[in-house]
């Protein structure tokens, strides 16, 4: 039983959401809806509403496509045009497209919603088990894509979907057919459908090549007016207590909005565009950085379709400036900074003045070779000397000594602890994690592995091992070559053994275990270096956030290291924590390694196939060892050789120690034990951080 539908019409607000559906559902050639918003914005209400405003199509009667028999036709459809035409040899056939032979029905303009655990067969189309295992004949069993021609896909959370169905959807929905090549069949049907996706970019954004292919994209917020939304209650409570009558409250608006729709559509065609209005378009395209030639075509058939709707003959630049905003805001990019200025020209140097003689305050009449005299005694008495020095302050560029990198030095006290703000935070990449042919179970969207679970992408078969995820197509062939030499029951045309079962091989992506352990000591709080390692931080906890991994941080200074956020995916909790992470005291690098082993050492006793990554954000100055006998830096040396036993887990080194006339290399000679990728940077900047992370070549 189909649960009745939500009014368009009873949606309250959303009107840039509203004009975008319509306008999409008069000229379809616009491209579809990208409905960004946060959770609870009646997105799929709105989306669901529109499939009863949309005209009755008229279909090939039984044709799982939903062909329109004036063309073109699903292969199915010229199958039986052609057996008709075989049986009715006598009568005329002028095309086969305009033939009176196929029936044809009147019904309503599918609505198909592709869930986010889709597979592919299921999307595209695939081997008809059943009548392969019944007569022997290849037969497709039609997908969403073929079920949702002349209607609506609706995909929602579309940010959320796997990439190898994301590229099936966008090749049916730019060329308008859907092209299947798999598992023995080779075919190709209509496919012309508008696409309406709803996401929350709180939850990740979408891959630039599917964000383009949206004709339109609406971000759209909760109501602020109070009574607006004490009305949307009323609404909803009464639409749950009684959809029927409910619905008969606004039947005569759906009915005088589907009546103006379909008035526009048949109108379009007659709407004229001037040239003038074309080259206002382009140029708005242009101003505002648009990639390609798409925004300009969108442009003019949205204002095609919003003139239709307000039953004008020609498009103004008024209707291009009113939908400019839904065409443009996806597609605009960031403008090509203009370059700097030329230097001023060289002026004439002037002749320099006689600079006059300056006079001693002190003493006006003491003569210049008097006051040399005295500086130069003043130097030689050891108690002035003492007192220049102490009055003088110190030269921050006067590089450091060289110290022994495993002295102990005393502190008379402790430094007083700063907390650094979070610096700015940017997109990032992907990180991924090498491929291996583990099968994992799990979830996420980062790095590519086999799974174990009837879920992604088939990429090959294999032997059967119990699992229950049979490759058909692998079966069939492998029990092919033995059909003459085995007894067939009646009515089947192959017998299959479970010597001939194949198991299907399944890919996807899932999440990571990221650990950032950084070093919070005294030395981190110089020109900034913290601020810009929060921001890099906390750019790679909302891109785990969007990709479904697991973070930790863990943090070492004074004395000993302290895990400050466990495994977590709670966004909010780790910007909270990173915000009040505090900066200031000693080093206790082998505390802090120690620590980190341990924590990855526990994950992947809970999970030994994860493959954890670990950051850890140093200059090397470790100063406080675990033994007190032990020298700080060779015992931390010695930690990370033992660490490197465990192969599962991948390491980097960021060195944090500032570029001067003296450096000491001491995050480089901990990559070299830890066998991690090394990286140098001089002001640690957090675009760099994240660079280094999402590196292919580091995995």
């Amino acid at each position: 039983m189909i649960s009745p539908l939500y009014p368009f019409p009873a949606v309250i607000g959303q009107e840039d959401l509203k004009k975008a559906l319509i306008l999409c559902a008069i000229n379809p050639l616009i491209g579809g809806v990208l409905i960004r918003g946060e959770k609870g914005t009646a997105k799929s209400t709105a989306a669901r509403g529109l499939s009863e405003l949309l005209p009755e199509i008229v279909t090939v009667k039984g044709c799982p496509n939903g062909c329109d028999p004036m063309g073109p036709l699903c292969p199915q459809c010229l199958a039986r045009l052609k057996e008709l035409a075989l049986d009715n040899s006598g009568s005329s056939l002028a095309t086969i497209n305009n033939s009176p032979s196929l029936e044809s029905v009147k019904r309503r303009a599918p609505f198909l919603t592709l869930p986010l655990s889709a597979t592919e067969d299921r999307v595209a189309g695939g081997l008809d088990l059943s009548e392969a295992l019944a007569s022997g004949r290849r037969r497709v069993t039609p997908g969403l894509l073929a079920q949702a021609h002349r209607g609506i896909l609706y995909i929602d959370e579309v940010n959320l979907l796997d990439d190898h169905i994301v590229d099936l959807v966008l090749d049916a929905a730019a060329s308008g057919v859907n092209r299947l090549e798999r598992e023995g069949l080779s075919l190709s049907h209509p496919a012309n459908f508008l696409l309406v996706g709803t996401m929350n970019p709180e939850e990740g954004e979408l891959r630039p090549q599917f964000l383009d292919r949206f004709g339109l994209s609406v971000a759209i917020t909760s109501e602020d007016n109070v009574d607006l939304r004490v009305e949307l209650m009323l609404r909803r409570e009464a639409f749950d207590a009684s959809p029927i009558s409910f619905r008969k409250l606004y039947q005569k608006e759906v009915d005088s909005l589907k009546e103006r729709l379909y008035k526009a559509s048949r109108f379009l065609p007659k709407v004229k565009v001037p040239s003038s209005v074309r080259r206002f378009a382009s140029q708005l395209a242009s101003e505002h950085n648009t990639a390609g030639h798409r925004a300009d075509l969108t442009l003019e058939r949205a204002a095609l379709a919003l003139a239709a709707w307000k039953g004008l003959e020609a498009v103004g630049e008024a209707e291009v400036i009113e939908v400019s905003p839904m065409v443009l805001a996806h597609r605009q990019r960031e403008a090509v900074p203009p370059p700097p200025p030329p230097p001023p020209a060289p002026e004439e140097p002037e002749e320099p003045e006689e600079p006059e003689k300056q006079e001693d305050p002190k003493d006006p009449e003491k003569p210049q070779d008097q006051e040399n005299q005295d500086n130069q005694e003043d130097q030689k008495d050891p108690e002035n000397q003492k007192d220049q020095k102490e009055s003088q302050p110190e030269d921050l560029n006067q590089p450091p000594e060289p110290q022994d990198p495993n002295q102990n030095p005393p502190e008379p006290g402790e430094a007083p602890e700063t907390v650094f703000e979070i610096g700015s935070t940017f997109r990032v990449v992907p990180i991924r994690s090498p491929f291996d042919r583990i099968r994992r179970r799990g979830s996420g969207r980062r790095s590519r592995s086999r799974v174990s679970q009837k879920q992604g992408r088939y990429v090959k078969s294999g032997p059967d091992q119990g699992r229950g995820d049979l490759a058909v197509d692998a079966t069939i062939r492998a029990a092919a070559p033995y059909q003459l030499s085995r007894e067939k029951p009646p009515g089947l045309a192959l017998v299959v053994q479970p010597s001939d079962f194949r198991e299907a091989v399944r890919e996807k992506k899932m999440g990571n275990y990221l650990f950032f352990t950084v070093d919070a000591s005294g030395s981190m709080g110089a020109r900034g270096r913290m601020a810009a390692s929060k921001g890099a931080i906390m750019s790679l906890l909302l891109d785990a956030y969007q990709k479904r991994d697991q973070v930790a941080l863990i943090s070492f200074r004074r004395d000993q290291a302290q895990v400050n956020l466990p495994l977590t995916a709670s966004i909010d909790l780790a910007g909270k924590l990173l915000s009040e992470l505090p900066v200031g005291g000693r080093t206790p690098l082998s505390s802090g390694l120690a620590l980190t082993y341990r924590e990855v050492r526990n994950s992947l006793s809970k999970n030994p196939l994860a493959r954890p990554i670990v950051i850890i954000i140093t200059d090397g100055r470790g100063n406080v060892s675990l033994a007190p006998e032990a020298k700080p830096f060779e015992e931390a040396l010695k930690l990370a050789k033992a660490m490197t036993w465990e192969k599962r887990v991948k390491y980097i080194v960021v060195d944090t120690e500032e570029t001067g006339a003296v450096t000491f290399g001491l995050a480089r000679r901990l990559a070299e034990s830890l066998s991690a990728v090394y990286f140098k940077t001089e002001t640690l900047e957090s675009k760099t951080l994240v660079d280094l992370v999402k590196n292919d070549e580091l995995f």
